[in-house]
């Protein structure tokens, strides 16, 4: 098998595609689609968004110091691509899309009601690496659409059909192939026996 180098580059595929919400002093709100977000914690909570310095809601997000993190879907999917590539200086994107802003909790952005998980984010750090700067910030609400509970109250995010983002195109997340920790959890025997997964 014979593999070509390429230049440096970022190329680690596939990644989230979310929409981040958001509203200016004034009120008024914006959404831009990100796919350069992580989480960088657990506790506290923590996740990070890379925006580019002439990006319309980086302003935004640098005054404020606040935003909601919007997980996408299938159904979100035309949504998604539109509020990446229009700017919020030339459109009210939750009125074209006839997207609904529900208020969050604790921050003052609106949430995307038709998102299936809505997180509630406030700035910590800005760093600026280069061409973008990178936000920091602690997650202090999330959250979730019931319709996507099982009996048990698990919570199935594979139902909503999230949305990934590779080089240039989006797609759905597939089939399951393994759940954490299958490599090497034991499993029974006819017999009873424990034995390890190989």
């Amino acid at each position: 098998m014979a593999k070509e180098r390429w230049k440096p580059g970022n190329m680690l595929y596939p990644l989230p595609v979310v929409m981040v919400s958001l509203a200016d002093r004034e009120g008024k709100t914006n959404i831009i689609t990100l796919a350069w977000v992580g989480t960088v914690n657990t506790n506290p909570p923590m996740v990070s968004v890379s925006i580019r310095p002439e990006r319309y809601s980086h302003r935004i997000i640098k005054e404020t110091g606040e935003f909601v993190i919007n997980l996408t879907t299938k159904e979100l999917a035309y949504c998604t691509d539109y509020c990446g590539v229009k700017s919020g200086r030339d459109v009210d994107k939750f009125k074209e899309l006839r997207l609904t802003p529900e208020p969050a909790e604790l921050v003052k952005a609106p949430m995307i009601a038709e998102s299936p998980v809505n997180l509630e984010c406030k700035v910590t750090q800005v760093q600026s690496l280069g061409s973008h700067d990178l936000f920091l910030a602690e997650v202090v609400a999330v959250h979730a659409d019931d319709k996507y509970m099982d009996e048990a109250h698990r919570f199935h995010l594979e139902w909503a059909q999230p949305l990934v983002y590779s080089h240039g195109s989006y797609f759905v997340c597939g089939e399951q192939v393994g759940t954490f920790g299958y490599s090497v959890r034991k499993k029974k025997t006819s017999k009873g026996v424990q034995k390890r997964k190989k």
